[in-house]
């Protein structure tokens, strides 16, 4: 079978020809790899245990926010059991006590793609400081969520979270903001166009998954990818404020990416960006006026009184 294979291919034609059916053959099975593992080109979740789980009870300086973090489970519209945090601002005071911080702001945070929640902890902790709560999740197939990883079933994680804020823990809509990272960007402007949040914060994310695919594999012809993730396509349709940040430094995803997609916004909307950051040191480079930015715009987004 494989020898008349083999002979049909070289046959008695010239060489171009040849090798024309060598690189056409060569092609097609690449491209047929493409589309079979394509979630694996997408998608890089670290598993439980996988990371660092072990939560001590905070510490905190006198005067000092931290994060107190509960597990949360959630289930999909599909079924799928979820694995999150809900952190919420304690404070530090004399002889080592926490108390509670009050605050009218709670973030739903969608992470980016590689590793889970639990290496998200030092982000986390500087986010409840704003002071807000924080719910972050870890998709399907992440940590220890369930499943696997898919474009609509990344949509669904989100949407269990929210739901999850606004029924379970009746937090109202008006101040609830969308936060979402990289990947967590395309998965935060989806749910963006289908709920009425107080705000969307989107961080070096991308227009969509086949221009991701041109900067990386810019071999594979476009329709073959399944995948869309088309933020560039939805986020004229969300209607409040939205504050984009990235920066130029950005080595993963390019900051050309993310400025169309904020030229692609409607106002109200502003750019936030952050000098020489590569992709996952944003916040660590942009320090207090990153932390600062993120403030103000919450405040005056969802007339929140964060100090």
């Amino acid at each position: 079978m494989f020898g008349k294979f083999f002979t049909r291919l070289w046959g008695d034609t010239g060489f171009g020809w040849r090798l024309a059916r060598i690189v056409a053959v060569l092609g097609a099975c690449l491209l047929g790899y493409v589309m079979l593992f394509e979630d694996s080109f997408i998608y890089f979740p670290s598993k439980y245990p996988e990371g660092v789980w072990e939560r001590q009870p905070p510490r905190a300086r006198e005067g000092q926010i931290v994060a107190q973090v509960e597990d949360v489970q959630l289930t999909t519209a599909d079924g799928v059991r979820l694995h999150g945090w809900y952190c919420t601002p304690r404070v530090g005071r004399a002889g080592g006590a926490l108390e509670a911080v009050e605050t009218r702001t709670t973030l739903l945070y969608l992470h980016g793609n590689a590793g889970n929640i639990s290496h998200r902890y030092n982000f986390i902790n500087e986010l409840v400081g704003l002071p807000a709560n924080v719910l972050i999740i870890d998709y399907r197939g992440y940590g220890k969520s369930e499943g696997r990883p898919t474009e609509e079933g990344l949509y669904m994680d989100a949407r269990a979270a929210w739901d999850h804020l606004t029924g379970t823990r009746a937090i109202p809509a008006a101040q609830i903001v969308i936060f979402g990272k990289s990947l967590g960007g395309a998965v935060a402007i989806d749910l963006a166009t289908k709920v009425e949040a107080c705000a969307l914060v989107v961080q070096s994310s991308f227009t969509s998954i086949a221009d991701m695919a041109g900067e990386v594999l810019p071999f594979v012809p476009r329709f073959v990818i399944r995948t869309k993730m088309d933020s560039l396509s939805k986020i004229a349709s969300v209607s409040y404020p939205k504050l984009f940040i990235h920066s130029q430094a950005d080595e993963v995803i390019p900051y050309r990416l993310g400025q169309r997609l904020f030229d692609a916004a409607r106002a109200p909307k502003q750019l936030y960006e952050v000098k020489g950051a590569p992709h996952n040191l944003t916040s660590d480079i942009g320090g207090a006026p990153y932390f600062a930015a993120l403030r103000d715009f919450i405040n005056s987004s969802c007339n929140a009184e964060l100090r």
